[in-house]
This record gives C-alpha cells, structure tokens and sequence, in this order.
C-alpha cells in the first residue's frame, strides 16, 4: 500500500527496490516499537494479576477491582512504584508527556498520535523516544529496574 500511495508515480524499473526499502524499513519500525512496548509492558507486568488478556494499566488504577497484589507488603510496594512512575511522568515535557502516554499507554500508532498532537511523524517518534529514555534513567536512579 505504502508503494502505491506514494511511489505510483514513479517509473516500473523502481517498484523492486522501492518495495525492497518500504519492506526492510517497516520491519524495523515494528521491532523498534515491539522492543520499546515490551520494556513498558514487562515494567508495569509486577502489577498484573494471573490473567495475560488484562491490561496491566488497568490493574493500576484502583483497588477496588480485586484481583490487584494479595498481601498488605504488595500492595505498598505497588502503589508506591506506581506513585514513582505517575511522579516522573509529570516531570517530562508536555510534548514528551503527551506523545508517551498516547504511544504507549493509549497504543495510538505514530501516524494517529501525530495527528491528534498536530504534528509530524517524526516529531512523536523523537517525543517517545526522549521520553523513554528520560523515564528509565529516572527510574534507573531510582532503583527501579525494567
């Protein structure tokens, strides 16, 4: 599709190698993306319960739902690592914030995420990727490891 949306003006001889970079280019972007998400995800998996369909944003939010930590011990340790995470994200930029949060938490992809911030592709990927690093190193010196 990527082909044809944008290089369907151009001469046949090309389609082989534009196809070629479009493939190799797309599946680097997915792997970078799976390699960023499964740092999230393996980070805030401590706060999940026994069930692999749940979001583990949403055993985050409350206790209210049950089937959160079972001793009194994890459930400080969770609601202080949460309190840590939530802190820390509030001292990133709000571009940062903004483009993280919908990246990662709301899984927009780059395209949705730079439409509904107003700006370029680009622009969210640099966004996510200094607030990644930004929040780990964070966390790091925290003592919290991901």
């Amino acid at each position: 599709m990527k082909l044809a949306e944008k290089y369907g003006d151009h001469p046949a001889e090309e389609f082989p190698m534009l196809f070629q970079r479009i493939l190799q280019n797309t599946i680097r972007d997915h792997f970078r993306r799976s390699k960023v998400r499964n740092l999230w995800t393996t980070a805030l998996s401590a706060f999940s319960g026994d069930d692999d369909e749940q979001d583990p944003l949403d055993t985050l939010q409350s206790e209210q739902d049950g089937h959160l930590a079972k001793t009194p011990e994890s459930e400080l340790l969770q609601s202080r690592t949460l309190a840590i995470i939530e802190n820390e994200l509030k001292k990133l930029p709000p571009r940062q914030r903004e483009a993280f949060v919908m990246r990662y938490w709301e899984e927009l992809d780059v395209a949705e995420t730079a439409n509904a911030m107003g700006c370029s592709e680009g622009s969210v990927k640099t966004h996510c990727s200094r607030a990644t690093h930004t929040l780990a190193a964070a966390l790091s010196a925290l003592g919290i490891s991901l």
